[in-house]
Parts: C-alpha cells; sequence; structure tokens
C-alpha cells in the first residue's frame, strides 16, 4: 500500500511520484513479497505518468504558438488527475490484499 501511496509525494516534493515508489520498493522489497509486485506497478504507472505530462505540457507550449496549444491544457490538467486518483484506488486494493494493475501503464521496469 505504502508504493502506491508514495507517489502523493509527488504533490510536496519534485519528482516525488517516482522517488516514492521507487525507495519503497528498493527497500522493502526483500522483507515483503508483495512489495515486489506492488513497488513495480507504482514505479511503471508513474513513469508513465511523468511521460504523459511531459510530452503533452511540451505540446500545449509549442502548440501555444499558433493559438491551439492552450486545448492540450485540460488534457494535461486530466492526466495529473488520473495519476491522483489510480494512485489512491491502488493503495485502496492494496491494502485489502488484491491486487492491481494500472490503466494504460507502459511496462518500463519488470
Amino acid at each position: 500500500m505504502l508504493c502506491h501511496l508514495s507517489a502523493l509525494a509527488g504533490y510536496i516534493i519534485p519528482f516525488g511520484n517516482v522517488l516514492g515508489p521507487l525507495l519503497i520498493w528498493q527497500i522493502k522489497k526483500n522483507e515483503f513479497p508483495s512489495v515486489e509486485e506492488h513497488g513495480k506497478a507504482a514505479l511503471n504507472f508513474q513513469l508513465t505518468v511523468l511521460i504523459a505530462l511531459f510530452v503533452g505540457a511540451m505540446a500545449a507550449f509549442l502548440l501555444s504558438f499558433v493559438c491551439i496549444g492552450f486545448l492540450l491544457i485540460p488534457v494535461v490538467v486530466a492526466i495529473a488527475l488520473c495519476g491522483l486518483v489510480f494512485a489512491i484506488i491502488a493503495g485502496i486494493k492494496a491494502n485489502n490484499g488484491e491486487a492491481y494493475r494500472y490503466p494504460w501503464s507502459l511496462a518500463l521496469v519488470k
């Protein structure tokens, strides 16, 4: 559960959404077997969100010079909101002992 909810640190610390799950996963993966699965899932999803936010923000910035980039700002906000909501849902599922598969998550860490 802590792997998923540590991603909320990104709202306080820059890149905390990636560093939180990474640190919890690396520290606790040998103590608790479920942390291996949950840590990878949380880290993969947060990396996916970070990439999507970066690409969306850059596209919004570059397209703002032709007056259509401002239409992408709600999309970037929606991506950030989905990152928050899905992390909370995954934390609740992990607390109940269930495995949670994030939607649209890239398998970057195996």
